[in-house]
């Protein structure tokens, strides 16, 4: 834990000097259960800084997703409030996109069209969708397939349309569920690549759910780590390490087992609440 300190203290002035774009102020989210009140997330403050990449680790059940669709206005808290640039989140929006694990492509429409298709349901002048569209599809790589179906793209192709589509609707931040969970380790590793490089092109800000703490300090300006249910933040760490971070740096591998072991707590007492059931 000592290396967890000195990292922290190191990187603290340099956060207090940039703009909050989202804050998160006593966040709770409660559900009504079979057996009463299953309260999901309690009490969460979080603030994430303009143009600032944080990543969000626990275990299964500790909130992670509830809290992702809290920001992206899906649901409501049941106490606490959300802001986004200062102003309250009382539901979805287009300036919070939310790309998921399953790419959710349609499968009668080419990768540009499919990138178009949120512009176009917001009345965007063809002309400028279709620009806008390859714009986007030269960030990913994927200018030579604007005509393909997604049938004849892999999977990790299909991923890089969806984010190509989410960018190309300009939101103030791109909130992603695990987008490469799905995915082999060659083809998640590439993509790690494509994310960063295309993240220093935008300087969008990014809150991204993982399992994989390592994926998650390969990628993360901050991780953040959530406890088991109740999910509350335990450790919010942020990551210096020189930038790109391949996976098997051993650097990363340092930074990612002091979290995994906080995390194997957490796990630990998710297993063992299942037991007692």
């Amino acid at each position: 834990m000592a290396a967890l300190v000195e990292v922290i203290g190191s990187r603290i002035d340099l956060r207090n000097h940039a703009r909050a774009k989202l804050t998160l102020r006593g966040v709770s989210r409660d559900f009504v259960a079979s057996k009463g009140k299953l309260v999901a997330v309690h009490e969460i403050d979080l603030e994430v800084r303009e143009g600032e990449f944080i990543c969000i680790v626990g275990p299964s059940g500790c909130g992670k997703s509830t809290l992702l669709n809290l920001i992206a206005g899906l649901d409501r808290p049941t106490r606490g409030e959300i802001l986004l640039d200062g102003r309250p989140v009382n539901g979805p929006g287009v300036d919070r996109i939310l790309l998921f694990q399953e790419h959710g492509l349609f499968p009668w429409l080419t990768v540009r069209e499919n990138v178009e298709f949120g512009l176009r349901m917001k009345g965007v002048p063809r002309k400028e969708r279709q620009e806008r569209a390859r714009h986007y599809l030269r960030l990913v790589h994927l200018t030579h397939f604007e005509n393909s179906y997604a049938h004849q793209l892999s999977g990790g192709m299909k991923q890089r349309v969806s984010l190509a589509r989410s960018l190309a609707m300009e939101p103030a931040l791109l909130l992603m569920d695990e987008p490469f969970a799905a995915l082999d380790a060659q083809t998640r590793d590439m993509l790690h690549e494509e994310l960063e490089r295309i993240w220093a092109e935008t300087r969008k800000t990014i809150v991204f759910i993982t399992h994989n703490v390592r994926e998650a300090v390969r990628l993360g300006d901050r991780v953040v780590l959530m406890t088991f249910r109740p999910g509350r933040i335990k450790l919010d760490l942020p990551i210096i390490l020189p930038r790109p971070r391949p996976m098997d740096d051993p650097e990363v591998a340092v930074a990612a087992t002091s979290v995994l072991a906080l995390l194997r707590e957490e796990i630990e007492k998710a297993m063992l609440e299942e037991l007692q059931q």
